[in-house]
């Protein structure tokens, strides 16, 4: 298990990533900021880089589609579809990467839990394969999630 600053990420079996993050807000907040197109613009991906374009069409067999502006000019896309959704509770989808079409597509699990005003927030990644899911572990890919919360709590500490 790593823990970059208050995000814990760890791999679990052979397939999953469970990344874990409390926010100093309450659960509907939290929801909101992750699922209203205008809100996600705001915080989603690390420093320096910028959402610019965010389509969600949040319900289930709905779509979502994020490309995002890197600092060196070039530009990720991911994309997926909704599977599930349990308002305030649970969100399910698949994800792929544009650039990484070879990676496959994975599926997401979002949990948010409640407590004294606090949300914990648990994204359950499940890759395509083990060597799929080890060579995400092996990107550094906390740093950049990690910086990727930190923006969301900070526009959580405002809304």
């Amino acid at each position: 298990m790593k823990n970059i600053g208050t995000l814990k990420v760890e791999p679990r079996g052979d397939r999953e990533i469970v990344v874990t993050r409390v926010f100093d807000a309450p659960r509907d907040l939290v929801w909101k900021a992750m699922t209203q197109p205008e809100l996600v613009k705001r915080w989603f991906g690390p420093h320096g880089h910028q959402l610019i374009e965010c389509e969600i069409d949040f319900r289930p067999g709905g779509r979502w589609r994020y490309l995002i502006l890197m600092p060196n000019g070039q530009t990720m896309g991911m994309r997926g579809e909704y599977l599930e959704i349990e308002p305030l509770e649970r969100i399910v989808h698949t994800e792929s990467f544009d650039e990484y079409a070879d990676f496959g597509t994975g599926v997401n699990t979002s949990l948010f839990t409640e407590e004294d005003g606090r949300t914990t927030f648990t994204g359950v990644q499940v890759a395509p394969s083990r060597e799929v899911r080890d060579a995400i572990l092996e990107s550094g890919m906390e740093h950049g999630a990690a910086e990727t919360y930190d923006r969301l709590a900070e526009l959580l500490a405002v809304l």
